[in-house]
């Protein structure tokens, strides 16, 4: 029987996942307090958060929902990396970390229901962010675009180009006669 302050501590976790774009699952053993604090002040900054979880916990938390596949990997002292905005920010973000401190492990992540292996989770932080791929579809669509209206313009510019250097002719005319 769940005691009161667990129940909550469940319902704290299902609501904070419940707007999760993704969740990232790592092991801290070997982390320092202060690398843990680091590593927290970090994942803020690119809109994700870091929570040490009981696994028996975050298991009952996450059932039903579209991290469920997390499930099978909670063992272990687990840390949880909830993912509000942008995935490749915040696997960007867990990937440096790593590099400089290696005793945390990354397991497993979910990103859209689909659960990713480590590999693939530094494939995604290779990924450009979400604004420089819209901006590169922008560019893309843009670019063909703007050529087609030079080429509709280049008539009436040229018809009012030769407009123009004739206005100019005309007075230089008058005056000759």
């Amino acid at each position: 029987m769940p005691t009161q302050a667990k129940t909550e501590t469940i319902d704290e976790l299902k609501a904070r996942l419940a707007d999760a774009q993704a969740a990232v699952l790592t092991e801290y053993r070997g982390l320092s307090v202060q690398q843990i604090s680091e590593l927290r002040k970090q994942l803020k900054g690119a809109g994700a958060e870091y929570r040490v979880v009981k696994n028996r916990l975050a298991r009952i938390a996450i059932e039903g929902s579209r991290l469920a596949p997390l499930r099978k990997h909670l063992t272990g002292p687990s840390g949880l990396v909830i993912v509000r905005r942008d995935p490749v920010a915040a696997a960007k973000t867990l990937t440096a970390f790593a590099k400089t401190n290696p005793a945390l492990t990354v397991k497993v992540g979910v990103i859209d229901g689909q659960l990713l292996e480590p590999k693939d989770l530094r494939a995604v932080a290779d990924l450009p962010s979400r604004e420089v791929l819209r901006s590169q579809v922008v560019g893309a669509v843009q670019g063909p675009m703007a050529q087609l209206v030079g080429l509709l313009m280049a008539p009436h510019r040229e018809l009012a180009y030769i407009l123009a250097e004739r206005g100019k002719a005309a007075p230089a005319e008058a005056k000759t006669e």
